[in-house]
């Protein structure tokens, strides 16, 4: 553990979820779990299913098999593509490039997402307010969005994924465009966000860094699980690709014997 404490109730929950595009197993039987109070960090090389993964669980994709499922605390559990809007008010999320309206500030976009995720807006200004000096972006609050630079665009979809305090969050390499000043400030603020209970979800091929915050890491590789790293283990990078050669060699094996699927 990263010194979050003990994990809580399950907030997501994907079983043995399958979805192709074309012949390409892009996610191939993953079983995956969050838990309130946790960063779980999943980690592959480019193309192994991992933002595929991540639209499953927000529902943006429909599983070909599997289930996915959401348990936010006070609804039942229910299946991320058939969750109705309450459901959806307790979840965030960032996945690839942030979209931003560029007539907007900053402060503005990012009320107006509060207030699409059911804020009201006496509510909604002072969260902005919150989470803007939280991702410090106050230099740039009453700017318009399109001057911002990436990696001010990248905070500020950020900001609007968590404004109305997400008991899951989903974010897909969430240092993208990030400078060092940056990917600390953002490795702090997910630390804070996991200890006020919330659960985050969180892709990278950046293991260094996801050692630094998370509290489980999950090795994908074309589309399924190959394993889990610990975070305090040591030469993470090794056993990475440990893991990918094995899988490999015995995805190899399985096709010369005539064994694969």
């Amino acid at each position: 553990m990263s010194g979050g404490g003990p994990a809580g109730d399950v907030l997501l929950d994907v079983r043995a979820v399958r979805r192709a595009f074309a012949d390409d197993r892009a996610v191939d039987g993953i079983d995956l779990t969050v838990r309130s109070g946790e960063i779980h960090a999943i980690v592959g090389l480019n193309g192994a299913g991992k933002s595929t993964l991540m639209r499953l669980a927000l529902g943006m994709l429909r599983p070909a098999a599997g289930s996915v499922h959401l348990r936010l605390p006070g609804t039942d559990a229910v299946e991320a593509w058939h969750a109705p809007a309450e459901v959806w008010a307790a979840v965030g999320h960032l996945v690839e490039t942030p979209f931003a309206y560029p007539e907007l500030t900053v402060t503005e976009m990012v009320v107006a997402a509060a207030r699409l995720r059911g804020m009201p807006a006496s509510a909604a200004v002072p969260a902005a307010r919150r989470v803007v000096e939280a991702l410090e972006l106050q230099r740039w609050a009453h700017r318009g969005t399109g001057t911002l630079s990436m990696g001010n665009r990248q905070r500020l979809g950020l900001a609007c994924a968590a404004v109305h305090a997400p008991r899951l969050l989903v974010l897909d390499e969430p240092s993208t465009a990030l400078d060092p000043a940056g990917v600390v400030l953002v490795r702090a603020w997910l630390r804070r966000t996991r200890d006020a209970g919330s659960g985050v979800l969180v892709s990278s091929h950046h293991l260094d860094e996801v050692a630094r915050t998370a509290d489980r890491i999950t090795v994908l590789h074309r589309g399924r699980v190959v394993g889990g790293l610990a975070p305090e283990g040591v030469d993470l990078e090794r056993q990475f690709f440990a893991m990918v050669h094995a899988a490999d060699a015995a995805a190899a094996c399985d096709a010369s014997t005539g064994s694969g699927a």
